[in-house]
C-alpha cells in the first residue's frame, strides 16, 4: 500500500511522480472541475504540473490517501475528490500514448498497470 501525502504546499508534479513510481504504467492527472463515471476529462482543463494544489482545492484538509493495487480507477478518483477537492483521471500507457480509463474506471490499479505493461511488450515486439 502506498500513501500519498496532500496538502496545500504540494505540487501536482509532486503527488503525479509518487503515484506513477508505484503504477509505472499508470499516471495521474488532475483537471479544474470533476467528472461523471465513464466520462473523459477536457485535456484543455488539465492542471499545470508546477502548480501547487492550493490553488485548486476546494477543501484545504490536510491528510493522506491510501492507494492499494485492489483498488478500483474509480475509487482512488473519488477519494481525491471526497477528501480534498480535487478532480483527478487516471490514465494508461498504451504504447506511446496514454489513454483516459474513463471506459474502464471498474477496473483495479494492478489490472490497469498490467494492461499498460503488456501493450508495451506488444508494441515493442
Amino acid at each position: 500500500m502506498m500513501k500519498i501525502h496532500v496538502d496545500d504546499t504540494r505540487l501536482i508534479s509532486e503527488i503525479k511522480e509518487e503515484f506513477n513510481a508505484e503504477f509505472p504504467y499508470l499516471k495521474i492527472e488532475f483537471f479544474k472541475k470533476p467528472h461523471s463515471t465513464g466520462e473523459a476529462s477536457a485535456l484543455s482543463d488539465m492542471l499545470p504540473e508546477d502548480s501547487a494544489l492550493a490553488k485548486w482545492r476546494t477543501a484545504h484538509n490536510e491528510g493522506e490517501i491510501d492507494i492499494t493495487p485492489e483498488m478500483t480507477v474509480e475509487s482512488v478518483e473519488m477519494e481525491f475528490q471526497n477528501k480534498f477537492g480535487l478532480s483527478a483521471q487516471v490514465f494508461r500507457k498504451s504504447g506511446a500514448v496514454w489513454l483516459e480509463t474513463s471506459a474502464t474506471d471498474g477496473w483495479k490499479l494492478k489490472d490497469q498497470n498490467e494492461q499498460g505493461a503488456f501493450m508495451e511488450q506488444e508494441v515493442g515486439d
